[in-house]
């Protein structure tokens, strides 16, 4: 009886033995992706990290999201140490596109497939592109707003100067759109790194020297939100429209207080980042751009997105 009974426990040790074998080979067989972003901090961003994690969770993914706490070069430092650590695949959001491309060139010697989300590179060795379209971006914002004014009204477009032109880009569109039906422009722009409240003295400045303004066009929902808190110091009624969809944003066109703005789909960018990277480093085919595509904002469906938006951060 007694050897029976140290039979079985030698059995039950020796099959926990196992199995603890077979849980770690299974969990040391998950890819790794690394993902090095520009912020995390902005809600924006928040919602790509948001869509990134799902990602990694249904799609059994393991890896680490970083980015800068202070400028460019805390990116590229990041980018080299996770060379070093040898991820499966790469996910990156550059702040300065053209400085990367050095250490991408790394990745891809190593044969690291690197996906570029939210902001793309002038690089041959990319796998894809996941993102948005900001000529698009910025012609859909235009087209919203005109639907709102006249031919022969004018707009102000407030933008960004940076490095990677995604504002120019929409900026750009939205020009060409107003200028289709007859909607004059005039521009004013803040540095990347500045505090969007920065925007205020530009608008500001625009305003007394173009006093027939009618609406304006932002090319991120930050500086919208403080063209608007202007126009209501100012005791002015005048249509704005945004780029991005965060939630305050979104408050504004449910309330009627606006009447429609664009949002990306910064959650979307993110799981079909971590969804592509695994297809790359099983050598399935990736496609080289991926559009996230743009969302016209309504009362209508403002509610649907705004709920969407705060159940993430539940």
């Amino acid at each position: 009886m007694k050897k029976k009974s140290l039979i079985l426990v030698v059995s039950a040790v020796f099959i926990c033995g196992l199995l603890g074998y077979f849980y770690k080979a299974l969990a040391a067989e998950k890819p790794t992706v690394a993902v090095v972003l520009k912020d995390t901090k902005s809600e924006y961003w928040s919602i790509i990290v948001s869509g990134i994690e799902k990602g990694m969770t249904n799609f059994g993914v393991k890896g680490k999201i970083y980015a800068p706490t202070q400028n460019n070069e805390d990116q590229l430092t990041i980018l080299y140490r996770v060379l070093k650590e040898k991820p499966d695949a790469l996910i990156f959001s550059p702040t300065n596109p053209s400085e990367s491309v050095p250490v991408l060139e790394e990745f891809k010697k190593k044969h690291i497939p690197v996906l570029l989300v939210d902001t793309g590179v002038d690089w041959a060795g990319q796998t894809s592109f996941i993102g948005t379209d900001n000529p698009s971006l910025g012609e859909k914002a235009g087209e919203v707003l005109s639907s709102m004014l006249q031919p022969g009204y004018k707009v102000a477009l407030i933008g960004k100067i940076s490095k990677d032109n995604v504002s120019e880009d929409r900026i750009q569109g939205a020009k060409d759109a107003l200028h289709t039906v007859g909607i004059d422009t005039v521009e004013g722009y803040i540095l990347v790194d500045d505090d969007d409240a920065m925007v205020k003295p530009v608008i500001d400045e625009l305003m007394k020297s173009n006093s027939d303004i009618k609406g304006v066009f932002a090319s991120d929902d930050g500086m919208a939100l403080e063209v608007i808190k202007y126009l209501n110091q100012k005791g002015l009624n005048l249509p704005v429209v945004g780029a991005d969809g965060i939630i305050e944003m979104l408050k504004y066109v449910e309330k009627g207080t606006l009447k429609g703005s664009v949002a990306q789909n910064p959650y979307d960018m993110g799981y079909i980042s971590v969804e592509n990277a695994l297809k790359a480093i099983k050598g399935q085919r990736v496609e080289k751009s991926i559009n996230s595509d743009v969302d016209i904002i309504t009362s209508d469906n403002a509610k649907s997105k705004i709920e969407f938006l705060e159940g993430l951060k539940n």
